[in-house]
């Protein structure tokens, strides 16, 4: 960075926000690899890639784990401090639960002043403060690019937990954000966000999930994933897998950010979204009507998007009325079909 211009945290990342995570086809295997837990105090550890894990306390009370944690995935540091901790909060959201405190978890260059750290902690901190929660220490290292996130521990209640595995057969599938943050980010960070769009997407990105979750709370809901890393369709792979069922997504459904369609089809998408998109060869079928542009956008490595609920059909479109009457995005994108093993399907339109 020069003399006098001006700070561009992005461009100090070879990868930005999620799509900077290690893509399934290297992290799934792995999990395999680690030995099985027989505590029976773990309610859900690794075995299918939820979000995040549960330990059991007594009858009545579980404590919810999660660490989330990245390089910048925009160039203001507050702002990148408050999607940081907007995306690690969303983990416990995702399994039903109430954060309780949280850990910063740090990699700062020597090369930057320390005024860009505090920016960073004092957006964190403001997100936490929406979530009701406290961040109450945490841990630095140097590291050549920034890297901020948080651990964070949450309550359930042991009966109340929405795992990603309890999806059944003719569940309808809802979503609460729209997809495309991905190629956004990648657009704004290799300066060919020719519409601006990235002021949109900072804000999807900041807004926390409680809401949808507080709402999804009064309803039925079988099985529960939110979408980040893994894209759309990687995430519901894993819920698809975890509940042995299959499903079929109706891509022109799913809400995209307007400006994600014009840059995919210019060519924008980051590797992390190449890389899904590839891992869900195994595991997907599109119809021949499904573009590979929209392929893409539905393996859209997001950061801090929305959650994704396996509901009961009868029960879809009153869970929709209440969170558009709270100004939430609800959108059904498919359904569950069949009991098997995780095997996808997209069409364009629902049959």
């Amino acid at each position: 960075m020069s003399e006098g211009s001006p700070l561009r945290l992005t461009k100090l990342a070879k990868r930005a926000g999620c799509a900077a995570k290690h893509p399934p086809g290297f992290l799934l295997p792995l999990l395999g690899m680690l030995p099985p837990i027989y505590d029976p105090k773990v309610l859900i550890g690794s075995s299918t890639a939820d979000d995040a894990a549960v330990v059991q306390l007594t009858n009545e009370l579980a404590l919810v784990l999660t660490t989330d944690f990245f390089t910048p995935i925009v160039d203001d540091p507050k702002q990148f401090g408050q999607i940081a901790a907007a995306n690690a909060l969303s983990d416990v959201y995702a399994m039903g639960g109430s954060p309780l405190a949280a850990l910063s978890i740090v990699g700062f260059p020597d090369t930057l002043p320390a005024t860009v750290l505090s920016e960073i902690l004092r957006g964190a901190a403001e997100i936490a403060a929406q979530a009701e929660t406290s961040i109450v220490g945490g841990h630095t290292i140097k590291s050549e690019e920034p890297i901020f996130g948080l651990a964070i521990v949450g309550t359930i209640t042991p009966q109340k937990i929405w795992s990603n595995a309890g999806a059944k057969p003719g569940d309808t599938l809802i979503l609460t954000k729209p997809i495309g943050l991905g190629i956004i980010t990648t657009a704004a960070k290799n300066d060919q966000d020719t519409l601006g769009a990235i002021h949109e997407a900072i804000t999807v990105m900041t807004t926390l999930n409680r809401s949808a979750a507080e709402i999804l709370r009064g309803y039925t809901v079988h099985a529960l994933t939110d979408v980040t890393g893994f894209g759309l369709l990687g995430h519901l792979r894993n819920l698809t897998s975890a509940s042995r069922v299959t499903a079929e997504v109706w891509s022109a459904a799913v809400p995209v950010l307007a400006a994600a369609r014009q840059y995919v089809q210019a060519g924008i998408a980051p590797g992390g979204t190449r890389a899904n998109l590839k891992f869900l060869a195994d595991w997907v079928d599109f119809a021949s009507d499904v573009s590979p542009e929209e392929q893409l956008l539905l393996c859209d490595a997001q950061t801090s998007g929305g959650l994704l609920a396996a509901v009961p059909a009868e029960e879809a479109a009153p869970i929709l009325q209440a969170l558009r009457t709270a100004n939430i995005l609800g959108t059904i994108i498919g359904r569950i079909g069949a009991e098997g093993t995780g095997r996808i399907s997209v069409r364009k339109i629902a049959g």
